[in-house]
């Protein structure tokens, strides 16, 4: 009994697993107790060996250990929230916003605002006030053309290369995306036409095929859409006409315009910023 006790724990598992995973092991050694229970079956399948001419059992794959689960979904809501307070103008640059009291507007407790906050600090938006909460940054208008600087040196040779290579049906496809901004700027819904402003042109740089590039673009892009509190909004009509200008680059890309292109996007960087 003693030498069958040392062999079941050497089949032991070094870490212990639950739920499920927990049964796996179990479930293994009760069905080859009942293979070695079976009729006609000699010693050596008992002891878990073979004779010659006989199939080997596979043996089954070792369960890894269970992974935490993650629940950064409140913590993601609440930021998307953070993020459209800020295109909207609700959190105002200078101002300094306590965690416990953006939680009770949210209805969720501290600790996923101050975790979307922390996040916002390193994205720019926001910094960090001791023992107060977090201040909105207030950016310069230098601060605005050189994020539209950048823009341009990453973007313009991508859409150019581009528009010589992807065919005119892949570009008549992100039609509707365009025309998304053109709905959400004729509401004067400036929330929303930030998000589908990034969608297209997160569709657009994806016919690269270069995550890095979408990541960084991506980044520039929203940093690009805080307000400054310098810098008036965008009056209604310059917002639909900045929309007009993603239907116009589209046209653009399919004729294959490469100077519309250019001279289009340049422009589109230096005054979709609100």
């Amino acid at each position: 009994m003693e030498q069958g006790a040392a062999r079941e724990r050497a089949t032991e598992r070094p870490y212990p697993l639950s739920g499920d995973a927990a049964r796996v092991p179990e479930q293994a050694r009760s069905a080859e107790q009942g293979r070695s229970a079976e009729p006609g079956r000699g010693a050596e399948h008992a002891r878990g060996e073979h004779t010659h001419g006989e199939p080997v059992a596979a043996r089954p794959a070792p369960v890894p250990a269970p992974r935490p689960v993650q629940r950064h979904s409140v913590r993601d809501q609440i930021l998307e929230a953070l993020r459209t307070a800020l295109v909207g103008g609700e959190l105002v640059p200078g101002e300094v916003y306590s965690g416990p009291a953006l939680a009770e507007r949210f209805g969720v407790s501290a600790t996923p605002v101050r975790e979307a906050m922390q996040r916002l600090a390193v994205e720019g938006a926001v910094e960090v006030v001791p023992n107060r909460g977090f201040r909105v940054t207030e950016r310069t208008p230098r601060e605005l053309a050189e994020l539209a600087e950048v823009r341009a040196l990453i973007e313009v040779p991508v859409m150019l290369r581009l528009a010589r290579t992807v065919p005119a049906a892949r570009w008549a496809e992100l039609r509707p995306l365009a025309e998304a901004t053109g709905a959400a700027a004729a509401r004067g819904d400036r929330a929303h036409y930030a998000e589908t402003d990034r969608a297209f042109h997160r569709a657009v740089l994806a016919l690269a095929g270069n995550e890095q590039l979408l990541s960084i673009a991506d980044d520039l892009h929203r940093r690009s859409q805080w307000p400054l509190i310098s810098v008036p909004a965008l009056r209604h009509g310059e917002l639909v006409a900045d929309a007009a200008e993603h239907t116009a680059l589209l046209d653009a890309l399919i004729a294959q315009d490469l100077p519309v292109v250019q001279s289009l996007v340049r422009e589109h960087f230096a005054g979709s910023e609100y």
